[in-house]
């Protein structure tokens, strides 16, 4: 896909963005709202499109293709811990805001914006892909994501028992055991998941319609947001074209890598006492900017 072809579907997505951001300054959405929206779409919603994906998918890769995918993932969270491990002792700051380097170094926007990107770029199979490499997302999210935010130093089991973690493993061993539900059920969960995409993004566009635009010229917002956006993918991809993998799985991998800060880190912030106006900026930032950079990343790297 060309630059031009991918700023296009950007420019999609940021429409979608756009009328969320009216939404909330025209008074339809605000915080409270968005927080409850968030909250319908984490447990209700995002676990029927996960389900969805998988149940509805045209072809069910044979079972090694799927371990394959989840191997892929491992290289992708190992090089981001590289980048959580080595990033923040540079930028330095404090804990709290060493803590929202390590979040948005480890957890891209894989669901509400990266789900969209890789529906442009492959269709359906893009979308059974990014939801296979995101099941490990969906499990450290909730359990390193407070650590890093907070500083919690005891793991919570608790964090482990949420809708997308298990709709994401009762797919993935719907997908393994090659059971093939009813079409009537496939159609009831495709309904509803068909909001998913557009209600997330407006979600995006109501969160960054509620923060100040000053203060967001800080050299070490927009390096972060540079190594984040582009330095990622830039070291993933020669890293996966060394294991020769399927170049759809290689697409999908790298532009997911691509993505901007993950938006549910400000409510995860707010939850357990971490620097909220940080990853507001952050999350504001490296979305505005992948606007611009999903496209080039996918037109020099892929």
């Amino acid at each position: 896909m060309s630059f031009l072809d991918m700023f296009q579907e950007m420019l999609v997505i940021l429409f979608a963005i756009a009328a969320g951001y009216a939404a909330h300054k025209l008074g339809f959405m605000d915080r409270e709202n968005d927080q409850k929206i968030s909250a319908m779409m984490f447990h209700i919603v995002m676990p029927i499109m996960i389900l969805s994906s998988m149940v509805n998918a045209d072809a069910l890769p044979e079972a090694k293709v799927i371990f394959s995918i989840l191997g892929v993932s491992a290289v992708f969270y190992l090089v981001e811990a590289v980048f959580v491990l080595v990033v923040p002792r540079i930028l330095g700051g404090t804990d709290k805001e060493k803590g929202v380097l390590r979040y948005t170094l480890a957890f891209p926007n894989i669901g509400y914006i990266g789900y969209p990107v890789a529906v442009a770029q492959y269709g359906a199979q893009g979308l059974f892909y990014a939801v296979i490499l995101s099941l490990p997302f969906n499990l450290l999210s909730f359990t390193l994501g407070p650590l890093m935010l907070a500083g919690e130093r005891r793991f919570n089991w608790r964090r482990l028992l949420n809708p997308c973690i298990a709709a994401s493993i009762v797919g993935l061993a719907i997908v393994l055991l090659r059971w093939e539900p009813p079409a009537l059920v496939g159609d009831c969960l495709e309904m509803v998941a068909q909001i998913t995409i557009p209600l997330s993004l407006m979600i995006v566009g109501s969160t960054l319609a509620s923060l100040s635009g000053k203060d967001l010229m800080v050299p070490k917002l927009w390096l972060l947001a540079a190594i984040r956006l582009i330095l990622m993918p830039a070291v993933l991809a020669p890293v996966l074209r060394l294991i020769n993998i399927d170049p759809i799985v290689l697409g999908v991998t790298v532009t997911q890598m691509a993505m901007p800060v993950a938006t549910s880190g400000v409510i995860l912030c707010a939850e357990c006492d971490g620097d909220v106006t940080s990853m507001a900026r952050t999350t504001f930032v490296t979305t505005m900017a992948s606007i611009i950079t999903i496209p080039l990343v996918v037109a020099l790297l892929l």
